[in-house]
């Protein structure tokens, strides 16, 4: 049967397995090798990226540091190590009249306590402001302020 033209007509159409692809062989996109072959050869690798450096085998060192927290200190005594001279003590606390003792002794003198009553906040460590010492080296390693 041929058409008017003189073009053929096919005389089926296309199968279930060409129209979609099972047992088809295509050619590979990339080489693949043959039985025998190396993967090595010329053409199954890649040429290197020019712009990548080449890796070099440096060894590699590693180091530890170790970070010590901060200390916070309050109006209790702090386990610690003394900064000055490395031993692990217990702190010795001294108190010093600070802002909050005046603003204190200055409230009371301004409600009407000027016999000597204002002069109580100099009495009272929970008032106070608080340094820390080292007991083995008298240094001073922190301190706390009330305000």
């Amino acid at each position: 049967m041929s058409a008017p033209s003189g073009v053929p007509v096919p005389s089926a159409p296309p199968s279930y397995a060409e129209t979609t692809g099972i047992n088809v062989s295509y050619p590979h996109p990339y080489p693949v090798p043959a039985p025998g072959q190396k993967p090595d050869e010329k053409g199954m690798n890649p040429p290197p990226y020019m712009g990548q450096p080449a890796p070099v085998n440096n060894p590699v060192t590693v180091q530890t540091v170790y970070v010590q927290q901060p200390v916070v200190f309050y109006d209790r005594p702090v386990q610690m190590c003394c900064p000055s001279c490395n031993q692990m003590i217990v702190t010795r606390l001294s108190y010093d009249s600070g802002a909050l003792t005046w603003l204190s002794c200055g409230g009371l003198c301004l409600l009407g306590c000027i016999a000597g009553c204002c002069l109580i906040p100099f009495c009272i460590d929970a008032l106070k402001d608080v340094d820390h010492t080292c007991p083995n080296c008298n240094a001073l390693v922190g301190s706390y302020k009330r305000l």
